[in-house]
């Protein structure tokens, strides 16, 4: 089967040093078949139309092109690799969940690290192969914890409040800070699963157990353990649709 074939993966970095790094962990992982190395981000645009890599190991502090670019340019392309940003930074982290990458790795990047984004471009490449639909809904977040950057599925998140320019993560009793606004974040979640309560609140709808109002037209939803959220005028009707009502 074609899951069990290596990721052709193409290295875009313009330091040398993290280039031969990189190369040498490539060879050390029979997941990795290298095809081929970019020093810069037009010459990464380049050898992708050429070598039609599956997968990039993208720096993103580069000249003239930096890595978010070349994400974006490759966004609309025909082949359109996995992108796994390799950076020394974790301040881009945000922007590269708006530019759907598959991973993204801290320098100096470890063996395990490498083997884990590959492992989600063969995840899908599987998908695609099935013939799974596949929509533009956000299907996880990294979010920035003390010293390191946490993967969160976005399935896993019970509930989201919005907190100035922050919007706070609630899952299975422990939350995290994402810098986005909230109607940004709303456009990205899968419908079918979250549902927007109010201005500020966000909820997976498998969370609420039932609406309720207190006699004088103001709704909530019951989210069990949860607590309760008032149900904003605006939103209202949806979340009645969303009950038959």
């Amino acid at each position: 089967m074609s899951e069990n074939k290596p990721v052709r993966t193409l290295i875009v970095d313009d330091e040398p040093l993290a280039i031969e790094r990189l190369q040498v962990l490539c060879a050390r992982e029979p997941l990795i078949d290298l095809v081929g190395t970019a020093s810069d981000g037009l010459a990464a645009l380049r050898m992708t139309e050429a070598l039609e890599p599956e997968a990039l190991l993208l720096d993103i502090s580069m000249p003239e092109l930096d890595g978010m670019g070349v994400a974006r340019a490759l966004g609309s392309a025909k082949h359109r690799p996995a992108v796994i940003f390799v950076t020394a930074f974790d301040s881009f982290a945000v922007e590269a969940f708006n530019v759907a990458a598959v991973d993204y790795l801290l320098k100096p990047v470890s063996p395990d690290r490498l083997k884990r984004g590959i492992e989600r471009v063969l995840e899908r490449r599987g998908t695609a192969e099935a013939g799974t639909p596949t929509a533009n809904y956000v299907q996880e977040f990294w979010v920035p914890h003390r010293s390191e950057l946490i993967r969160i599925a976005a399935d896993d998140i019970e509930r989201i409040d919005a907190e100035r320019d922050y919007m706070r993560l609630h899952v299975g009793g422990r939350s995290y800070l994402l810098h986005q606004t909230i109607s940004a974040l709303e456009e990205r979640l899968d419908p079918n699963k979250f549902i927007r309560l109010h201005r500020s609140t966000i909820v997976r709808r498998d969370r609420i157990r039932g609406l309720k109002h207190d006699g004088g037209g103001v709704w909530s939803a019951d989210l069990g353990e949860g607590g309760e959220v008032r149900i904003g005028r605006t939103y209202l009707d949806h979340a009645k649709a969303m009950a038959g009502r």
